[in-house]
């Protein structure tokens, strides 16, 4: 399957695009918004050169499964999912917001730890931690949503103050932020996993408030295997992962973490395609049944016949 990495398609009703740095989303008739989930993969908010074949498949019907089992929740902006890569759903007005929220030291956050910093996002981490220690309570750390270039930390307090988000939708951002986070890690163990971290995106239609994008795929989370885990702990050792973590370790073993003069290591056959090998395995692990590829021939064209025929059945609402 050749890996697909921008799209330019002209559906029924369409309005506009936006291009992001994984989903492309196609503005329809400013009702509905078709994603895209193409093979782009980004690291450190850059966007690698070369595409992963069926990681869309893969982040897609993660996330579709996970939106509809926590549909109890909140709402949830999912309408369809009329091909492997691409997801229908209804158009929300986004907070310019992303809710992260950490069970655990790892990742960005162990990093600031590392340098001594033991404050993010206002959050104060206590003294004496090491990697991938469980925190007494997740905590909250939010960042800005940039549409180019890198997220940042941001505070509950300044949020609200730079009028962000409200101080009543903040308050329950980080309530549905916690139940979605707890229902998640109860999912994932019982597939013998830890869900380490997440983030979750919302937005408003008709003065509700939605949950929208993806939710708990390998690109937006972080998971354990929770067998061994506290051993690894006690030795010191790096827990078995399951996220995208892999891929910024292999950028970071040569050189490039995103900062300003670093290059892109060259990405040859052999390291895509052990990336689309962890990606398949991550779908079985997180999901808990076989991956199964999508046809891989004539991608683009699929996903416009499938696409338009969905759009056509639901003329009467558009």
């Amino acid at each position: 399957m050749d890996a697909i990495v921008k799209t330019n398609f002209n559906f029924p009703w369409q309005k506009g695009r936006y291009v992001g740095k994984v989903r492309d989303v196609y503005n329809i008739n400013d009702d509905l918004l078709v994603m895209i989930v193409t093979d782009r993969i980004s690291a450190f908010d850059v966007v690698l050169p070369e595409g992963i074949p069926y990681k869309g498949q893969v982040l897609n019907q993660i996330a579709a499964r996970f939106l509809d089992a926590t549909a109890d929740i909140l709402p949830n902006w999912k309408v369809a999912v009329p091909d492997p890569m691409v997801t229908v759903g209804y158009r929300c007005k986004p907070f310019k917001v992303e809710m992260v929220i950490r069970g655990y030291l790892s990742g960005h956050a162990w990093r600031e730890y590392r340098e001594g910093k033991r404050y993010i996002c206002g959050v104060r981490m206590p003294d004496g931690m090491v990697e991938n220690q469980a925190f007494l309570q997740p905590i909250i750390t939010p960042t800005t949503k940039a549409a180019e270039g890198h997220d940042e930390d941001i505070s509950k307090e300044e949020i609200i103050d730079s009028g962000l988000v409200s101080a009543t939708d903040y308050e329950a951002l980080e309530e549905y932020t916690r139940a979605l986070f707890r229902r998640g890690g109860e999912i994932a163990a019982r597939q013998g996993l830890i869900l380490a971290d997440t983030k979750y995106e919302f937005g408003k239609r008709n003065g509700r408030i939605f949950l929208i994008d993806e939710i708990h795929t390998p690109d937006s989370s972080r998971y354990f295997h929770a067998e061994g885990y506290s051993a690894r702990l006690t030795r010191g050792e790096k827990q078995r992962q399951l996220s995208k973590e892999f891929v910024r370790e292999w950028l970071m073993e040569n050189g490039f973490q995103g900062k300003h003069g670093e290059s892109v290591p060259d990405m040859t056959p052999g390291i895509v395609r052990e990336i689309t090998e962890r990606y398949v395995e991550l779908y079985e692990n997180i999901t808990g049944i076989p991956f199964e590829k999508a046809d891989g021939f004539h991608v683009l064209e699929r996903v416009e016949r499938n696409v338009t025929r969905f759009l056509q059945t639901r003329k009467e609402g558009i």
